[in-house]
């Protein structure tokens, strides 16, 4: 049996893993909840870790799974999207020059249920490196975990995301879009020469790309100098 708290938070992870494929920070936890401090949110993710209702994966920053939603809640724990940190190993990290952002095409899916992914290069979450890349080499998903439409892969350098479970050297999966909701992690192309991860804030006219990581400050941009490239659906890690 759980709190009313417990099952309103539940519900909000479980919510934003569906929409976006990465959890809720810690600070978005405590005002969607109408709570004065973090400490009460760690302690109701302890209590629902105890319960079984979630887990919290290893080695990653604030990185949690929606195992199991209490009978009668409706719907089922977010699957698509949600991190699983052993999905593809090696190949990663190969450098490239820099370019611009070029359409990606799809890959059929071959007779065991993957996918071939593109990756095409480095993405900065921090400090900007360089626009997308041209495509260097692939990596190959299930199929089940990407749905629809056209996909490429991004390798992260630098840590602003990290409170939203994006490390440094980890590879983000985007669905290839130009368009998104406020609250998703897209890649934004500033001003066709600097390509970011970031959460995408929607402000009157105005686009602010918001960092996961209270050292980095939120960039309030004109539209006209953001493009989006695509919505983050997927991550994967080498340990």
């Amino acid at each position: 049996m759980l709190t009313r708290k417990q099952a309103e938070l539940l519900r909000f992870i479980q919510e934003r893993l569906r929409e976006s494929g990465v959890p809720p920070s810690f600070d978005e936890m405590k005002d969607a909840l109408d709570l004065k401090s973090k400490s009460g949110i760690h302690r109701l993710i302890m209590a629902l870790e105890e319960r079984g209702f979630i887990r919290r994966l290893p080695n990653r920053a604030r990185a949690l799974e929606v195992i199991k939603l209490p009978e009668g809640a409706g719907g089922q724990p977010a699957v698509r999207g949600r991190f699983n940190p052993s999905i593809v190993q090696g190949g990663l990290g190969k450098d490239s020059g820099i370019g611009k952002a070029k359409p990606v095409e799809s890959v059929p899916e071959d007779a065991r249920g993957t996918i071939s992914i593109p990756v095409m290069g480095r993405i900065a979450a921090g400090t900007p490196i360089s626009a997308i890349q041209s495509r260097s080499h692939s990596v190959a998903l299930p199929a089940d975990m990407l749905g629809n439409g056209e996909h490429y892969a991004l390798e992260v350098r630098g840590d602003s995301m990290v409170d939203a479970g994006i490390l440094d050297g980890d590879t983000v999966v985007i669905r290839r879009q130009d368009s998104a909701n406020t609250g998703d992690i897209i890649v934004a192309l500033i001003d066709d020469e600097e390509a970011t991860l970031k959460r995408l804030r929607k402000r009157g006219s105005s686009i602010a790309l918001e960092a996961a990581n209270p050292a980095y400050e939120t960039r309030v941009l004109g539209p006209d100098r953001v493009k989006i490239q695509g919505r983050l659906v997927n991550l994967m890690r080498r340990y």
